[in-house]
Formats: C-alpha cells, sequence, structure tokens
C-alpha cells in the first residue's frame, strides 16, 4: 500500500521549461535497476550537477528558496521514452505531485500507476503559479483530489482537472492495481459463484 492522496497544501519547486524529456527526467544510464529505490537522487541528474558530481546553484533544485511536494513544470512535461523510472525518480525525490499544462500520455498514465498525480491546469494557471512562486517562493498551492480542484492559495486562481474514477480511487486509497484487486475479493468471489 502507498501513501493516501486526499488533499495536498504546499509550496512548490518551479521548473517552468517546456518539453522535459524523460531523459532529462531521469538519464539512461540509471535505469540498470529494477527496484524503485535509489532513482529520486538522480532526477534531473544532468541539469543538478556537473561532470563532477557537484550540486549546480542555478537549478532550481539546488536552490534553498524553493522546496515542497509539487513540481511544476512547463507544458509537455514527460514526453520522449516510456520509461516508467521517470515516474519513480519523482516520487522518490518526494514529490507527489507535478502541475503542467500538458502532459505525454504514457507518462501520465505511469504517474498513476505509481502513486504520483499528474494535475493538468490552464496555461493561463501555470502562469500565474510561476508569476506568484518567482515573486513569493513561499506561494503554496492546494490540490483537492476528492473535489479535482487546484487553487493557488491567497488567489482567485482556482480549477477544476480530470482524472480517470479509478485512478483517482486508487490514490485516494493508498492503492496499486494488485491492491485494488484485493479491496474487491469479495465480489469478485460473488461473481465468480454466479
Amino acid at each position: 500500500m502507498r501513501n493516501k492522496f486526499t488533499t495536498l497544501c504546499s509550496t512548490v519547486v518551479p521548473l517552468p521549461i517546456e518539453n522535459i524529456d524523460t531523459d532529462q527526467i531521469i538519464p539512461a544510464r540509471f535505469l540498470k535497476a529494477t527496484t524503485r529505490e535509489g532513482f529520486g537522487e538522480n532526477l534531473f541528474r544532468d541539469w543538478r550537477f556537473d561532470k563532477e558530481g557537484n550540486p549546480k546553484e542555478e537549478f532550481v533544485m539546488n536552490s534553498p528558496i524553493y522546496k515542497g511536494e509539487i513540481l511544476v513544470a512547463g507544458k509537455n512535461f514527460g514526453c520522449g521514452s516510456s520509461r516508467e523510472h521517470a515516474a519513480w525518480a519523482i516520487e522518490g525525490a518526494g514529490f507527489r505531485a507535478v502541475v503542467s499544462s500538458f502532459f505525454a500520455d504514457i507518462f501520465r498514465n505511469n504517474a498513476l500507476n505509481n502513486g504520483l498525480l499528474p494535475v493538468v491546469v490552464s496555461e493561463q494557471m501555470l502562469a500565474a503559479i510561476f508569476n506568484a512562486t518567482s515573486a513569493d517562493p513561499s506561494a503554496q498551492l492546494m490540490i483537492d483530489l476528492p473535489a479535482q480542484t487546484i487553487e493557488l492559495v491567497g488567489s482567485d486562481y482556482k480549477e477544476t482537472f480530470e482524472i480517470a474514477p479509478y485512478k483517482k480511487e486508487c490514490l485516494m486509497n493508498g492503492y496499486d492495481d494488485v491492491d485494488f484487486l484485493v479491496s474487491i475479493r469479495s465480489e469478485i468471489e460473488a461473481f465468480e459463484q454466479k
């Protein structure tokens, strides 16, 4: 079982870059492992560290100013190859949600399958979030999964977002696909008896 996701109010890590592909999220050389452990430390590895492994001060994740459980990225996040490791790396780095105006379909599905909530917002909302966090790094987002809303706390920016009912139920209960099947075992057994 995973952590349940109902509501999340957090500061954000803003990454206003478009077309971030999965090789930038987790470079291919780190894909040798077959378990989820350790991927978070290599999230955005080539952007976060130089060739000697020293943190690059200019990269947002190395800044002491920006912290939080929500990653906010530019349009077309998660494009490129279908590696599930990208979702593992983001979740492993402590993020519970990713916000963008567009996600690649495979990344979005991999995120949902791994307990990470991708939230699609309008271009206007995305710009408002980037502007607010640039002006005040303590700005917060509130994500309410049961209501399917996201809002920039203390502003008029609030939107609804779409999520498949099945994936919503899984996130709210901390289920993966197997946990879900176990949760409806009695219904499955009753169906078999018919």
